[in-house]
């Protein structure tokens, strides 16, 4: 949103005084529109990226995915895969408390008759080591300039145990999701959400903390996939500056 905003303000600011007060609405109308179609191009453009990760012929039974909390650009990057008749692999999905949000990934890749393994999230370490996942992917809900990605609470954890564990760790995001004012020294904030989420009834004088979110470091991501293709996270300023110069 931050940066549909960039980009229809931007726009506005090149024509804003040669124009009407209704052709100023027409505008940002068109705008609107006009972002919601990079966002839904960029989204088929990743998943038809990142299902090149998944093999077409593994050696093994299964090839092991791993995912966690829930992002409709993961899914669409399975699905895809799916789609293109890469049936051999199956997915390992977090529940991601509070909130349960992996019940959603696990739904979606169910219904599209992918096989699916549930886990609490803290048996991460456990799964990956005994079901010798071959690939993590999540998704992002904000990139800095420093390549630095902010997700769901968690992230960080799988990420470091795909450090530990050798096993590829992705980001699949848009980079729509690149937030340009971090290059500026603006820091991301991490939500802290209503501790309600965690217990309802939590005894008084209880201190319940509930962060939504976390960073993972550029240095445990290894590769980013995005529209422009996958690139070290490192690099995110040159490409979005190269493929969205009117949401600098």
């Amino acid at each position: 949103m931050r940066n549909g905003l960039n980009y229809i303000m931007n726009r506005l600011k090149k024509k804003i005084g040669s124009l009407s007060i209704k052709e100023i609405l027409e505008l940002i109308t068109s705008c609107k529109d006009e972002y919601k179609l990079l966002m839904k191009n960029s989204k088929k453009k990743i998943a038809e990226i990142g299902a090149r990760r998944i093999p077409d012929v593994s050696t093994d039974d299964n090839f092991v995915i791993m995912t966690h909390c829930h992002s409709s650009i993961v899914n669409a990057i399975l699905l895809e895969a799916k789609r293109q008749g890469k049936d051999h692999f199956k997915v390992v999905a977090t529940e991601t408390q509070p909130r349960l949000q992996g019940r959603k990934t696990v739904r979606k890749l169910l219904d599209a008759g992918i096989e699916v393994i549930h886990v609490v999230d803290s048996a991460m370490r456990w799964v990956v080591n005994h079901y010798e996942v071959d690939l993590i992917i999540i998704g992002a809900d904000s990139i800095t300039s420093e390549g630095t990605i902010i997700n769901k609470i968690g992230s960080r954890l799988l990420a470091l145990v795909a450090h530990e564990e050798h096993v590829p760790f992705y980001v699949a995001s848009p980079l729509l999701k690149y937030n340009p004012q971090t290059s500026f020294g603006i820091l991301e904030k991490i939500e802290m959400r209503d501790p309600k989420e965690v217990w309802e009834d939590a005894p008084k004088g209880l201190t319940i903390l509930n962060p939504a979110f976390e960073t993972v470091s550029r240095r445990y991501i290894d590769g980013l996939i995005t529209e422009a293709g996958i690139f070290a996270s490192s690099h995110v300023h040159n490409y979005f500056e190269k493929l969205y110069p009117d949401m600098l």
